[in-house]
């Protein structure tokens, strides 16, 4: 019996392959990244302008119905309203302005002092050893919780707000300037000393610089922590603020003003954000420069 192959013709071949037994490899399809066309601006604002309506349409409806409780959730129309006295017969701008201050002074010093004690370390081991553990320590007790202590040691004024705030973003900038201490290029280092340069001079001209961009790095995490800081402070005890504000709407069950300086606090933390992103993107090129 004749295998199939045998009945083949002789000049029919399979696929692929050529006289001889040679076979020729298939062609590789050019394989694509995938890209991803954006949207202009114009449509990514429209839908997030249209996202936002839905919400506080959806929230107008389940509320005049009874699908939510208005007296704990209130509404969109309450809201506003509460919003149109807040500014225009209440203390807005002087909260605003405390809440501000308290986390700005905060960030400042918090930020500065915890950079330069952090690339302190690099003038002595012994010194950054002896320092350490403490440091540790300091960083894992929440500092939320000797917020009593400090308003008792500072008072109910602007300094307890402000001290809080710099408890919280201070370690937090000496662990990085440590980290960018740590990471300094011991070959450059080096380099330096053959080429005379004094201890001074290669701080200021190499471990600095170094610490720099390990620095700007934290900005913006510090600003929320600032800003969490001077919060927790008015929470506590404080006469003005936006955190007073929402402890005393709380307390006598005003939701609406609630909401109100929730959202006068989420605008001027992304007002900070902003403003801390443009102080990165500014000390970065002058880094790089």
């Amino acid at each position: 019996m004749n295998s199939p192959t045998s009945t083949l013709p002789a000049n029919s071949l399979p696929m692929g392959s050529t006289a001889g037994n040679k076979s020729t490899p298939p062609k590789r399809i050019a394989r694509r990244l995938p890209v991803q066309k954006l949207w202009p601006m114009w449509a990514i604002v429209a839908t997030q302008a249209g996202v936002l309506v839905v919400f506080v349409a959806l929230w107008e409806i389940a509320a005049n119905t009874g699908f939510i409780d208005a007296f704990f959730w209130s509404k969109p129309s309450a809201i506003w309203s509460t919003m149109i006295t807040f500014f225009s017969q209440g203390d807005a701008f002087t909260d605003i302005a405390y809440t501000f201050r308290s986390t700005i002074l905060g960030f400042v010093l918090g930020t500065s002092v915890g950079a330069l004690l952090g690339m302190s370390f690099w003038w002595s081991r012994n010194y950054a050893l002896i320092m350490q553990p403490y440091i540790i320590c300091l960083e894992s007790i929440p500092k939320l919780a000797l917020a009593p202590l400090i308003i008792l040691v500072f008072g109910m004024g602007l300094s307890s707000k402000v001290a809080i705030a710099t408890a919280l973003t201070l370690i937090v900038s000496t662990l990085t300037a440590y980290s960018g201490v740590q990471a300094v290029d011991k070959d450059q280092e080096k380099l330096f000393y053959s080429l005379g340069a004094s201890r001074w001079q290669v701080f200021t001209k190499l471990v600095a610089p170094s610490c720099v961009p390990w620095i700007i790095s934290i900005l913006r995490v510090n600003i929320g922590l600032a800003l969490t800081g001077s919060i927790v402070g008015e929470f506590v005890s404080s006469q003005h603020g936006l955190g007073r504000t929402i402890l005393y709407a709380g307390s006598t069950y005003e939701i609406a003003l609630v909401w109100v300086a929730v959202i006068v606090l989420s605008a001027l933390s992304i007002v900070m954000y902003i403003g801390v992103t443009w102080l990165e993107k500014f000390l970065r090129k002058g880094v790089v420069h």
